[in-house]
């Protein structure tokens, strides 16, 4: 193929990728390169991929390990295969090793800018939770998305995928909406709110809260979650007339992965001192270690917040433990591949996990023993999980497991009947 035949065919071949994300020089690098050794479309992207994954993981230029020289006796066929399999085995060898969070200077963070929308939605968005799948052992959770999109920025996050930049929607019709759902009074249901939005950081806007309180008034049958990574709590803690089947419940990661990973969310202390005055009034509480990520000296970091759980909550208070981790859909990882700013949430090992990617199974077992084992002293006050989890680690972390979905559902719908009777004793 002619030079200015192949110049046409990498430009062709560069569209739909993130090569104008590159630096001038990088980009420079790769046509170079691509025209001397007449990389395919796939080669192209994998380059572009790798060079974005080196950037971001603060791991220098994509040049910098580039060795043509080690190479130059070799045929031109054998040269080009032999610098490609160097580079994807050193980006596998950056995944593999545990993450070192201090490569990276402390970012600020802008908070993006958002456009409070109301209007009336045509659906609820009420249903089976959208994970939910019979390839993981799941709770069959129910979902009520009273919120559309989120104003945090988690590097790692899902909903940046599904909805549009910039546009948290609230709906209008809600409470017509709530007091049209009818649900069987003599079922137990439990439903979270924190699945499409934050639950609590919008606070009563639009008076989102007032008629999901409502909702669970209405309903008592109903274990109503939110899920947070706020600690916006004043609403609940003006109000004398809560009832009791309120869940609340905040996911929790060490201080150096909210400031690298969790923008603009509330502190790790800010967090714990929300849930704490939502259960010295009384209230049920849990806490979500999802994801648990693996870096270096992650169990100490993990551990101390363990110990403060222990030390800070009576276990009669807390509902729920759940444990799980990072898992990604291939859109979302070109999601975080388009941003602008440093995160090693994507220098891990992916592997294939239900048709996502997400770490090796032995590496979850290692996570998820550690912090069920350093939560022992709630063993039998608190119900632990795997959420979204290949059902076969259950055994090996908890020493027991479901035989189906339904049997999980179930027992933790009967953990939670108990917890709602024993708050209302109190």
């Amino acid at each position: 193929m002619k030079q200015a035949e192949y110049h046409t065919k990498f430009t062709k071949n560069i569209e739909n990728t993130l090569f104008h994300k590159l630096s001038q020089s990088e980009q420079d690098f790769i046509r170079q390169e691509a025209l001397l050794h007449r990389f395919s479309h796939q080669e192209i992207k994998q380059l572009i991929d790798i060079a974005i994954d080196f950037q971001m993981w603060s791991k220098g230029s994509i040049t910098q390990h580039w060795d043509s020289e080690r190479y130059q006796n070799k045929p031109p066929k054998q040269k080009k295969q032999a610098l490609l399999h160097d580079l994807k085995a050193l980006h596998q060898a950056y995944q593999s090793e545990a993450n070192d969070y201090t490569e990276l200077s402390k970012q600020k963070i802008k908070a993006p800018k958002i456009k409070l929308i109301s209007q009336e939605k045509e659906n609820l968005g009420f249903g089976l939770c959208p994970v939910a799948s019979p390839k993981t052992r799941c709770c069959n959770l129910l979902t009520l998305d009273a919120v559309e999109s989120c104003g945090f920025d988690c590097s790692y996050c899902s909903i940046q995928s599904f909805y549009n930049d910039g546009k948290i929607t609230f709906d209008t019709s809600l409470k017509e909406k709530l007091d049209n759902i009818v649900l069987n009074k003599d079922e137990f249901y439990h439903i979270g709110t924190g699945q499409a939005s934050d639950s609590l950081m919008w606070g009563n806007r639009f008076g989102v809260l007032d008629h999901l309180v409502d909702f669970a008034h209405k309903y008592p049958n109903v274990m109503l979650e939110f899920k947070t990574k706020s600690d916006n709590v004043s609403y609940f803690l003006e109000k004398e007339d809560l009832p009791k089947n309120l869940l609340f419940t905040w996911s929790l990661n060490p201080q150096t992965i909210i400031d690298h990973e969790e923008h603009l969310t509330a502190s790790l202390q800010e967090r714990i001192i929300a849930a704490k005055k939502i259960a010295d009034k009384g209230y049920l509480v849990g806490f979500h270690f999802h994801p648990i990520i693996y870096f270096k000296d992650y169990q100490k970091a993990y551990l101390d917040i363990f110990q403060q759980l222990i030390d800070t909550f009576d276990p009669k208070r807390v509902a729920l433990v759940s444990f799980g981790t990072l898992t990604f859909i291939k859109p979302v990882i070109k999601k975080i591949r388009q941003r602008d700013f440093q995160t090693k949430i994507l220098q891990m090992p992916l592997q294939e996990a239900a048709g996502k990617l997400s770490y090796p199974l032995s590496l979850k077992k290692e996570m998820f023993t550690f912090a069920y084992n350093a939560l022992k002293p709630w063993h039998k006050d608190v119900f632990f999980y795997l959420c979204m989890e290949n059902h076969t680690l259950w055994k090996d972390v908890f020493g027991y497991e479901y035989p189906t979905n339904e049997s999980f559902e179930m027992d933790m719908k009967l953990h939670y009947i108990s917890k709602i009777k024993q708050s209302d004793t109190k």
